[in-house]
């Protein structure tokens, strides 16, 4: 196992056609996001440079970068480890998340039609059949793609701006809490549909406000 701690042929070969350092760090936030490089993780730009099979310069270029938006810390004679989030960074960062997520599920009741209902339905049956197959990625990936859908139907370009600001961050806190919050997380789900299908704003507003704070309560009391 190298110290990298990526399973051999988990990460396939970046192809070289496009501006590689871009697309080394779209590859290195991936990974940090979902947890594949745990927080702290020591990253040696050799065994990445492997992985991804490119040089070292594209990886060194993409760690500086990702150490300026906070993803990465770099440290003296030490190197590069992924960064530890701290109790209040997270609580922050959770805090203005459930302020744009209830605007949008408030805006999405006043605007969303049948088709977008039917879309946030599917979206919620394929989170619970991950849920019910103990699938983690998946739950995340499906939780992530529900809330941009809530965003997209708000129909407010600015909103979704911010949002997306924030949206990989939210997925680094959700991911290890995401078997903890299980299926509850998809009954909520289901109440804020049937609040958004009801055109309900204030409803939508409070369920929203209500499973957004469910999350950051529960990646406060998770286990460490």
């Amino acid at each position: 196992m190298l110290s990298a701690g990526l399973p051999q042929g988990t990460v396939p070969k970046l192809e070289r056609p496009g501006p590689l350092r871009d697309r080394v760090y779209e590859a290195l936030l991936e990974l940090i996001t979902t947890r594949a490089l745990q927080p702290g993780q020591h990253l040696v730009e050799s065994e990445l440079a492997g992985h991804l099979g490119v040089s070292r310069q594209p990886v060194r270029e993409a760690l500086q970068r990702l150490n300026t938006e906070g993803w990465v810390d770099l440290r003296p004679a030490q190197g590069a480890f992924v960064h530890e989030p701290t109790e209040d960074e997270a609580d922050q960062l959770l805090t203005v998340r459930t302020l744009l997520e209830a605007e949008a599920a408030r805006l999405a009741a006043a605007n969303a039609g049948t088709a977008g209902i039917t879309a946030l339905e599917e979206l919620c049956a394929q989170g619970e059949r991950a849920v019910a197959d103990d699938d983690v990625d998946g739950a995340v990936e499906m939780n992530a793609r529900f809330h941009t859908k809530v965003m997209e139907l708000a129909g407010n370009a600015v909103l979704a701006e911010l949002a997306a600001q924030v949206d990989r961050r939210v997925r680094w806190y959700y991911t290890p809490v995401a078997r903890q919050r299980g299926r509850q997380s998809w009954i909520e789900h289901r109440d804020l549909i049937d609040a958004i299908s009801a055109r309900d704003e204030r409803r939508a507003t409070e369920v929203m406000r209500a499973h957004t704070e469910h999350t950051r309560k529960t990646y406060h009391e998770r286990e460490k």
